[in-house]
């Protein structure tokens, strides 16, 4: 891989944001080998007590030490950022607001959108850095109308649904080495490079997210967040008793109500305002049309005067159902899926793909009748 056809390597410095894992280890360690002035930088984003006592999540305490051990051994600079306020102002009030609002949110994107490819891009630029490269699975592909982000080779370990934030200025940016490779593939060259995380696993969890207790998190930062409310039939409007706070349901959960009905009763949706958790039926979940928000467009060829035909992924591993976009002002749009669909979930992303391509994405905030 040749990031500038028209400089050398060691003419150019690139950055690498190193998670401590695999991915970024071989990134950092291949541009490295190739020639190019490689500074790997990690984010430290949680109390370094706190981060020490993680085990598979993204950054967690080891990550820093291994992200340090690889670097020294492969002898290229290493930095460690403390962006611990950053990342609970960007991240994880974020996640505990959505929730409040009833919403299921995506704290990885928030993170990439902002601390990452935000803050972290900053002092590349800074550093006087040509590029900084990530190990995210996911294509950019350069074209005569500039950057086109695009899905990886590899179907399951595609990471596009969660950066369709980025920017058409921070892509031109960045590189994604490890896009045309499966995990496997990656996971030889870390065994070719001698690295000690060839075979560490994979972060599992929300990296804030001990043992995906997300409650616990929203107590912690938000006490009175716990206020009970009723449960209510989405269509007889019967009251079927108490629940102990918005927060500890999400759009088609089902099992955890504790209500007593002839029926199997779903979470059809979520009202902040009242505090309501109205349940039903499954066929209550099943709607067509929402609208997004905050719809960031990595594609500059498509006319926004007009219907877009497309496909949509409405949660990561999902996969992408065709649609119609219709724009609207204030960066929003009305997305009118082809078929009815299950569980359209506010806080989730609707990111809109042309064949591998990401023309852009949004927010979904509520569906509409």
């Amino acid at each position: 891989m040749h990031i500038f056809p028209n400089k050398k390597p060691q003419d150019i410095k690139i950055v690498v944001a190193m998670s401590g894992g695999v991915d970024s280890s071989v990134v950092a360690c291949l541009l490295k080998e190739q020639g190019y002035k490689v500074i790997g930088i990690t984010l430290q984003l949680y109390d370094h007590g706190e981060a020490l006592k993680k085990k598979n999540a993204c950054c967690a305490g080891t990550d820093i030490y291994d992200a340090k051990r690889v670097a020294e051994k492969h002898n290229f600079p290493h930095y460690i950022l403390n962006y611990q306020n950053l990342f609970k102002e960007s991240v994880i009030d974020d996640f505990a607001d959505s929730y409040l609002q009833g919403e299921t949110p995506i704290p990885c994107v928030k993170c990439n959108q902002s601390v990452k490819f935000r803050d972290l891009l900053k002092v590349a630029h800074d550093l006087g850095a040509d590029a900084m490269a990530t190990g995210h699975y996911v294509r950019r592909i350069d074209t005569i109308n500039g950057s086109e982000l695009h899905k990886a080779i590899d179907d399951d370990k595609d990471q596009s649904y969660f950066l369709f934030a980025t920017t058409r200025e921070q892509l031109d940016f960045l590189q994604f080495p490890l896009g045309s490779n499966t995990k496997e593939q990656t996971r030889k060259e870390a065994e070719r490079l001698g690295l000690e995380v060839a075979n560490k696993p994979d972060s599992q969890d929300i990296c804030f997210v001990p043992n995906g207790n997300y409650a616990e998190v929203i107590r912690k930062h938000r006490p009175t967040a716990f206020r009970e409310g009723d449960f209510i039939h989405i269509e007889t409007g019967k009251n079927l008793g108490k629940h102990s706070g918005i927060i500890n349901f999400t759009l088609g959960q089902r099992r955890g109500l504790g209500i007593s009905y002839p029926n199997p009763l779903y979470v059809i949706k979520i009202d902040p305002k009242s505090n309501t958790v109205f349940v039903g039926e499954e066929q209550f979940l099943q709607n067509q049309k929402f609208k997004i928000r905050e719809i960031n467009w990595l594609a500059s060829d498509i006319d926004l005067t007009k219907e877009i035909h497309a496909k949509v992924r409405l949660r990561s591993n999902h996969e992408e159902e065709a649609a119609i976009i219709k724009i609207l002002d204030n960066n929003e749009a009305v997305v009118e899926m082809k078929s009815m669909t299950r569980a359209i979930t506010p806080g989730q992303a609707c990111v809109i793909y042309d064949d591998t391509r990401v023309l852009g994405g949004g927010w979904i905030t509520k569906e509409i009748e």
